[in-house]
């Protein structure tokens, strides 16, 4: 597979916005992985966790850019951090994919971790039905929350929201559980997160469980910190591509 940058328009302002491109190997449709970056990144930031996946598994490879890193540094700042125009990037660079190059429409499977966690839960909420499967890693859901706990990240959070609380809900996934509700997801978080802490992962999944019980919404809270296991991103995404039914188990 080889690296392919391609410009997409926004069909909100009209901008030209980068993105990486891996194509399958292959003259058939094959299944679309979107790759998000983390928080302080771009798109480059996930090649070299999500590029083996699609060779191995032949599948495409897209990794978008969205605006990005969410840092004071980063002259759109806000722009970025989970903004319309942001969360609509991507959501372009899809439609370019399917319409132009071999991806199959019926298996689009998104994956994120920190920031790009924050992003892949936004984009559940945003167009539910567009994934197969969503895997969102040690993300953030409430920004408000988050500008409270952390020094570190807080004035980043103020400058892409400008330092409004409306703004940091509006750009917040809590502020979506219902539309998230519809989404085929699992969550999964570290235990011992000291960045996000894992009590952002347990709010959402437990205000969607508490409206729609029998959402396919899961969360996996694992040993571990701010990180992402590629194994268990892996195992989650593939059993869902080749689900089957389950047989029911008896007491």
């Amino acid at each position: 597979m080889q690296q392919k940058e391609i410009l997409i328009k926004s069909s909100l302002d009209g901008s030209m916005q980068p993105s990486l491109f891996y194509k399958a190997a292959s003259s058939e449709k094959r299944p679309l992985l979107v790759g998000l970056h983390t928080w302080s990144w771009d798109r480059f930031n996930q090649v070299e966790n999500m590029l083996p996946l699609a060779e191995q598994w032949v599948f495409n490879l897209l990794l978008p850019e969205f605006r990005g890193a969410n840092l004071k540094e980063n002259p759109h700042c806000t722009d970025a951090c989970g903004s319309d125009l942001a969360k609509q990037d991507i959501k372009d660079a899809i439609d370019f994919l399917i319409e132009n190059e071999n991806v199959d429409p019926e298996n689009i499977f998104l994956l994120g971790a920190s920031g790009g966690g924050h992003m892949a839960l936004l984009m559940a909420g945003m167009c539910p039905d567009l994934f197969k499967a969503v895997g969102a890693f040690v993300p953030i859901t409430d920004l408000e929350k988050w500008e409270a706990q952390s020094e570190f990240y807080g004035p980043d959070i103020r400058a892409c929201c400008s330092g409004q609380a409306e703004e940091m809900r509006k750009r917040s996934p809590m502020t979506y559980l219902d539309n998230i509700a519809k989404a085929n997801l699992k969550i999964f978080h570290g235990k011992r997160d000291s960045v996000v802490p894992v009590s952002h992962s347990v709010q959402l999944f437990n205000a969607i469980m508490e409206k729609y019980p029998d959402a396919t919404v899961y969360l996996d809270i694992f040993d571990g910190a701010h990180e992402m296991d590629m194994q268990s991103a892996a195992y989650w995404l593939m059993s869902q591509y080749n689900r089957e039914k389950k047989n029911s188990v008896t007491g």
